[in-house]
This record gives C-alpha cells, structure tokens and sequence, in this order.
C-alpha cells in the first residue's frame, strides 16, 4: 500500500509564513471568520479524513473499476459510502457561497484540500472537482432562477456536474461541435447529439447530474463564434413538489482506460433533452472557459498530489529497502545491507522528486491566494492585477504540475525497482492515473501554445509584467544578501534567460507563428522552472530568518518548537539548495532549444515521418 501522511507542515509553511495568509486572504471582505486557525483546523479534519477513508480506497477501486449494466454506472464498492460522509461532513461546499449552503471558506484553502484529496484518491477527487467547476460557471454566468435550482444543490453534493465538450470528430478544435439546441418557444431547448470522453457523466454518487453542454442554434455562425453553453440535468426537478421526469440523457457506454479507473468515462447521448441557455446566445466558448480554466488548475494540482504521494512512498521504501553497501563502506554494519537511501542516485532521483513537488505546492497556493484577491479586493487594480497574475500561470499550472506528476510517479517506480512494477506496492498504479492529467483540459502542449500565442502579448505584454515585476524586485533586493546570493544568483541567471526568450519567442513569432509554436513547450518549462526557483527563493529566505530566530532563543539552535522546528528550516534551505544547483540548470538547455528555431522541425518532409 501507499505511504501518504497529508504535508501539513509545509502547507502551512507556505500559507502563513512564506505569503502571509492571515494579511493577505483573511482580511478580504467575507473572510473574517477564515483565519489562520480555523484554516489549520480544516486542513487537519480534511487530511484525518482523506487519510482514513480515500486512501484505502484507492487500490481496490482501481482494481474493480466501474461497472456499465444497462445504461446504469455503478463507482466501485465503498465509493458512495465515502461519497456520502464526504458530502455530509460539508467537503462539497467548501468554497461555495454560504448563501447556497457552503462553507463560504477562500478558494486556496479550496487548492490545498484539492491536493489531499488527488494526493489520495485522484479518480474520487474528479467528482467534486467537476461539481465545484460546474458551481463556478452557474454562479458566473447564471440567471436568477438557475442560481436558486442548482446552486445549493451543488454545494452539499446532493447534484453533481460534468463537462460536455468533445465529440468524436472535435477535441481541442471545439469549433467543429456538432450538437444541435432548438429553441422550444418557452425559454428552454431540446438538445440532440452525442459527447464523448465525459468524466463523471454517469455515476450512482448523487441524486442528479447536471449537464454543461456545448451545442449550436439554429441560427448559429460557423466556428467557435457559434457556440452556446446549455444546462441539462439527467433528471427534471418536477413542478411543485411532483416526482423528477426523467431526461433524454443517457449513458451509452464507458471507456476502459489506462488509469483512473474509478472514475466513469462516458459517452453521452442527448436526445430531445430539455435543457436551459447558460449566459449569451452564442457566448458558450467565454462561458464554459470559467469553468474550464477552474478544471485546469485542478488537473495541475492532481499532478502535484498525485507527485506527494509517489515521493512519500519512495522516500519510505528506500529507508527500508536493504541492498548493497555505501561504496565509502558500510553505513549499517549491524544490518545485512544498507538501505538503499545511502546510494546518491536514490538521493537524488527522491530529492528531485520533493524539490519539484514542494516549488509546486508554493506556486499552487499563491496562484490560489491571487483568485481570492482578484474575487474579493475592494481596490480594482489590485484585483485586475491579481486576474492576470492568475490567468498567466494558468497554462503553467496545468502543463508544468501535471508533467512533475507522471515523472515523478515514475522516478518512484524507479526507487522501488521491480517492487515498483507490480500492482502490489500501488506505484505503477500513480504511472497510470497521472498519465490523463497531462492529457485532458486541454493537452499540455495546447497550453504551451495558449501561453505563447495568448497570454504572452495580452494587453501589450501586461500579464507577463505581472510575474516579472516582483520576479525582478525580489533579486534586486537580496542579490547582496550573503546569506541567499548562492540562491538568488541562479534565479537571476534562469530569469535573465526567461527574459530573452519571451523577447525571442515575441519578436520571431510576429515575423513567423512557427517559430513561437515550435518554442512554446520549452518555453513554458522554462518559464515554469523560472516560477519554482522564484519560490524556493523566497522560501530560503524565510527559513534563514527563521533560523537565526530560532538561534537567538537557544544557542544551539533548538529554541521554540525544539529541535523538529530547527530541522524543518534546514531542510527547506538543503531543497532549495539541490533545486537551484541540480533541476534550474535545465533552463540554459532549454533557452539554446528554443532559439535554435523552427526550421529543424518544420523543414522536414511528410514523406519521411
């Protein structure tokens, strides 16, 4: 079985001591009662729970799957008990306004809870997912009337929510949608057409599900341009109280796929289906990307999830593992072999796998601390300026994380070795379910392509001003800091090459969009490797100061908090240490890749592929 204790420690490291959560998000309007304490204390009842109930789930559900018997899903056995307490203890509602029933609770805390949940049971963790994007995409762009109907029923988890996009000839080119929504002259529509790869499409955890569904009118232009969002719920609430009509919606089969296997994969028919327009005619693409953009920053964060867990569980089993000796000599004389962690390959590939991880895990809660500013500020420019902080490292996100999460899943099956391979140790099963995540919302390499193609010159450069202004703050102010220049002499390197390839990238673009979609994937991890030193940066600070703090109480270095506290503080400063000297070289690499061209890419002939 897998090794997971929720990283409550360095949660609350990076909210309260690296971003300062209490000034920064418990002061916005509507958060009082969110303090630091009453966070601390819902991470801790989420991670008891996640801990006892998701994790050992996760093996057996993925070995059974979900059964498909007569256009019924059934999730797999301890799911919808788990679904229920789930629900019950308030966990679908944590971010959703108090007003529908929800905890009301800032959309980081939202971000962390995501992560213990995917770090324990990631194909679980799909159907809140779906549910909270669904509640998000209502509440945005919803009238009065389906505010009251789905809201409160999407918050305590009695309704679910899912995402109908792709249909077998349109993935990412949602231009070419082909279900049709005619008009019944009462307000509502019947829609018509079939979705395919519909996560939680079908399943028996909830009473209802509610359907987002991509679809053209009549009158419709061609292209995205003529594409509206509708509501469709499985079930028709019935007037006055009256039994709920059934629906034309219907699941016509699963997929069997690679991983996630307790997750429902459908293919969803529509037929004469009443449903509801969410938002403008025509204006499905402005809608559905509210709530698009909130799965793609939960996808990223199943990948850091997904990354915790793996680099928990090698981290345990190379402390046990006994094989061969130090090669300086044996370091267990007492015991039969060393344990594996003594080797420096081991070392490595487990403090390759955390330095990524815990960067991630830094940049996924400022991002989220920057969606409740741009939510709640009450000065205008300092929430614009919060969005396009947000809607930058969107792509970077959702890319970046999910690419950790598969490589690290793998670096774990490395660790353990053949033990890896089997189903036994549930390694190889993290390789399968993290796989998707690089996949859907959106391929990673379409989000490189939104980062250089939209997000880079958006409002003359504005978005990027938003991450390269402190970026180029923070060095100028610690550069002459003795106790950080090892650190912050490496950011500035990777930041002046991040610097000249978004001017490369940019100026070469313009002459030819080749040259900037042939740079965009190693721009984006070179852009994201940039984002993660940036924090283990500022992290090192912190626990530098924290340090001597701990210092000037007792000499020797265990002061308050004792000698656990000291150790902590050292560890973060030998991570950023290894991540600066050993991940950020990787960005000289991929600076020279991206101005070598397009030409070594697009030159080449059909023929020869």
């Amino acid at each position: 079985m897998l090794n997971y204790k929720a990283p409550l420690d360095d949660i609350r490291f990076v909210l309260n001591e690296l971003f300062d959560y209490g000034a920064t998000v418990a002061g916005l309007p509507g958060y009082a009662d969110a303090t630091a304490e009453t966070v601390d204390a819902v991470l801790a009842a989420a991670a008891r729970f996640c801990e006892s109930e998701l994790l050992p789930l996760n093996g057996p559900a993925s070995e059974e799957g979900c059964h498909f018997e007569n256009g019924v899903v059934r999730t797999p056995n301890g799911f919808r008990q788990a679904y229920a307490a789930f629900a019950r203890d308030g966990w679908t509602g944590i971010c959703c306004d108090p007003d529908h029933g929800g905890q009301g609770l800032p959309r980081v805390v939202g971000f962390a809870l995501k992560e213990l949940i995917c770090a324990t049971n990631v194909a679980f963790a799909i159907y809140p997912g779906l549910s909270q994007a669904a509640y998000d995409a209502i509440t945005t762009h919803g009238d009065e009337a389906q505010k009251e109907r789905y809201l409160p029923r999407l918050a305590d988890g009695s309704w679910a929510g899912t995402m109908c996009l792709t249909e077998s000839q349109c993935g990412t080119d949602l231009g070419l949608v082909r279900t049709r929504a005619k008009p019944n002259g009462d307000g509502s529509y019947k829609i018509d057409g079939t979705k395919i790869f519909i996560s939680a499409g079908e399943h028996d955890l909830t009473e209802n599900i509610v359907h987002l569904v991509l679809a053209r009118l009549p009158d419709a232009p061609p292209g995205i341009r003529g594409i509206s969002l509708f509501l469709v719920p499985k079930l028709l609430p019935g007037a006055n109280g009256a039994a709920p009509k059934v629906n034309g919606v219907t699941c016509g089969s699963i997929e069997h796929k690679m991983g996630i296997a307790a997750s429902s994969t459908c293919v969803m028919h529509f037929a004469q289906a009443e449903g509801s327009l969410l938002g403008a005619p025509h204006g499905g693409m402005r809608a559905m990307f509210t709530m698009m953009n909130e799965a793609r920053l939960g996808v990223g964060v199943q990948g850091l999830g997904l990354a915790e867990t793996a680099y928990q569980s090698a981290a345990a089993y190379a402390r046990e593992r006994l094989q061969g000796r130090a090669l300086k000599g044996a370091k267990y004389p007492d015991r039969p072999a060393d344990p594996i962690l003594v080797h420096p390959d081991i070392r490595k590939t487990l403090l390759a796998m955390r330095a990524a991880t815990e960067g991630a895990r830094a940049l996924a809660l400022w991002v989220g601390m920057e969606i409740d500013v741009a939510n709640k500020h009450p000065d205008e420019a300092r929430r614009q300026e919060a969005d396009d902080l947000v809607a930058l490292m969107t792509p970077i996100i959702k890319a970046y994380f999910t690419d950790h999460g598969f490589a690290a899943a793998n670096m774990g099956v490395q660790v353990f070795g053949g033990h890896g391979y089997i189903r036994e140790t549930g390694m190889e099963q993290l390789v399968r379910d993290a796989r998707i995540a690089q996949l859907y919302e959106g391929a990673n390499g379409i989000q490189a392509l939104d980062l250089v193609g939209r997000k880079m010159g958006l409002h003359v450069g504005r978005l990027l001003r938003r991450f390269f202004h402190p970026v180029s703050g923070f060095i100028e102010a610690n550069m002459e800091d003795m106790g950080l220049r090892d650190l912050v002499l490496p950011l500035a390197k990777a930041f002046g090459r991040l610097q000249q390839a978004s001017a490369w990238v940019a100026e070469e673009g313009l002459k030819d969009p080749d040259e900037a979609a042939a740079a965009a994937g190693d721009y984006l991890r070179l852009f994201a490797l940039t984002a993660l030193a940036y924090m283990w940066a500022r992290m090192a600070k912190v626990a530098i100061k924290a340090l001597a703090a701990l210092e000037a109480e007792d000499g020797a270095g265990n002061g308050k908090g004792g000698g656990v506290r000291d150790a902590f503080y050292r560890a973060k400063l030998a991570h950023a240490r290894f991540f600066m000297a050993r991940v950020l070289p990787e960005t000289s690499a991929l600076a020279a890749a991206i101005r070598a061209g397009a030409g070594v890419i697009t030159d080449v002939e059909e023929a020869w592929f």
